[in-house]
């Protein structure tokens, strides 16, 4: 086992472009690795919630994201050392391609940022379908495009023939960059996907475990785990100074107060429809004195006993809008506590939960907007300000976040707003009501620690 300050031994999974096969490959390394008894830490680059569902899956450790326009270049080594404390080995999954990033931005949040940024080698994952010859000439680009990325080695993916691996090792050897892997097509590794991107693990029960299972048996069989492994191993010390990021201690309470106000109870909603969570929101909730505990809108009736602040992260209402509607006592339970002044912190599903209607379904009704379905992709990083004090966020308080879904919430925007829209466009959106606030924007709370802070604060006095 690896003490952090002596460097995590650690490898980036990259690709040219998407949908060539880096979670396939990342989460089957991590499963394969894991299977050879190895405690493997798993990261994701970007803003992501799937694929670390899976990467959990194949560790048995939280998915962590680390994304340098949510959080600041600053934090993804602190953040990094966090997720991979105490682990032999992590391996963070790249978004994109290698090179692509937040758009107008340059290498901000892309892969190879992050890949500098925590010193690690990259492995590049090409699919190799279309090509054989070519491959040398994509290689060498890739290589030779930034010198400070180091590209250790390159997996083969989706390899026709005995044949054409040949001709591809050939291609890529006279670049000088060792193959590490060849995959052929499995379909047993393919991963449904539907609007917006892979089925999440809480939806697939077994199905999830036997591909990640698949893939973790085809990248054993097909990859040099033990050139991985080193090369993992000669990625060195992380840049001077860096330390794992904290949530902080638990604050010590007034012992004048009473158990419920000093420790509140914030609930934060899970199960399939409410799956995009960052693990940093409830670790920064507990440090700020709360009591973290989960409840699953599809099942459960009612919110837990004592609630006194509720999360509501994002997800896939639209999918569930027929089962979320059915459960009557859970909606009226939220909007009781809506309507009781307690805090209620709701992002993008969690934001079309609490409106009055989805897609003509009956929603929680805390909010005098309604949901529906669109065809349009709204998609990208957003430069915001608090435009109005909440229970989250003070008037003026900046925050990056990021947009994802497609659905259109009218109207977009309350009275008193959630965000104003810096960049890339100027706009408001979202609501703050009495103790609610719900917006579209999905945002990292590391990045903004006071936020947790502020939040329970209001649990404890509202």
């Amino acid at each position: 086992m690896t003490s952090p300050d002596s460097g995590v031994p650690r490898l980036v999974i990259a690709a040219p472009s998407s949908g060539s096969g880096k979670t396939t490959v990342a989460t089957g390394l991590m499963a394969a690795l894991t299977g050879r008894g190895l405690a493997v830490s798993p990261h994701k680059v970007g803003p992501d919630y799937i694929d670390p569902g899976y990467h959990a899956l194949a560790t048995g450790r939280v998915g962590r994201n680390v994304d340098a326009y949510l959080c600041g270049a600053e934090l993804v080594a602190p953040l990094f050392l966090h997720g991979a404390r105490g682990c032999d080995i992590a391996v963070v999954e790249g978004v994109m391609g290698l090179y692509d990033g937040a758009a107008g931005e340059g290498e901000l949040a892309s892969t190879a940022q992050v890949a500098k940024l925590l010193r690690a080698p990259v492995v590049l994952v090409v699919d190799a379908s279309s090509q054989s010859r070519s491959v040398a000439a994509l290689v060498h680009g890739f290589v030779s495009w930034d010198p400070e990325v180091r590209i250790g080695g390159v997996i083969l993916n989706k390899v026709a023939s005995d044949r054409h691996e040949g001709l591809l090792r050939e291609a890529v050897d006279s670049v000088g960059v060792p193959v590490l892997g060849v995959l052929r097509r499995a379909a047993s590794v393919e991963t449904p996907s539907r609007h917006l991107g892979l089925v999440p693990v809480a939806e697939r029960g077994s199905d999830a475990v036997d591909t990640v299972a698949a893939m973790g048996a085809q990248v054993a069989a097909g990859c040099d785990l033990e050139a991985l492994v080193g090369l993992a191993r000669a990625a060195g010390p992380l840049p001077g100074g860096s330390a794992p990021w904290t949530p902080g201690p638990v604050p010590t309470h007034h012992p004048s107060r009473s158990v419920k106000k000093s420790t509140p109870r914030v609930a934060v909603a899970g199960g399939a429809a409410f799956t995009f969570s960052y693990a940093e929101h409830s670790e920064l909730l507990a440090a700020a004195g709360a009591e973290v505990v989960t409840f699953d809108p599809l099942r459960d009736e009612e919110l837990p006993e004592g609630t006194a602040g509720l999360v509501i992260g994002g997800g896939f209402p639209e999918v569930y809008a027929s089962e979320l509607s059915a459960n009557e006592g859970l909606r009226k339970s939220v909007a009781e506590l809506a309507l009781s002044g307690a805090p209620v912190a709701a992002e993008c599903a969690g934001l079309l939960y609490l409106c009055r209607e989805l897609d003509g379904l009956p929603m929680c009704g805390v909010l005098d907007a309604s949901a529906r379905m669109s065809e349009r992709l709204t998609l990208g990083y957003r430069d915001a300000v608090a435009v109005s004090d909440s229970a989250l966020a003070g008037a003026g308080t900046r925050m990056r976040g990021h947009e994802f879904h497609r659905t259109v919430v009218e109207p977009g925007a309350g009275a008193a707003p959630a965000w104003g829209m810096r960049a890339p466009e100027r706009r408001v959106e979202g609501f703050v009501e009495r103790g609610v606030h719900a917006s579209y924007l999905h945002t990292h709370w590391a990045a903004e620690p006071g936020v947790a802070r502020r939040f329970v604060e209001r649990c404890r006095t509202s």
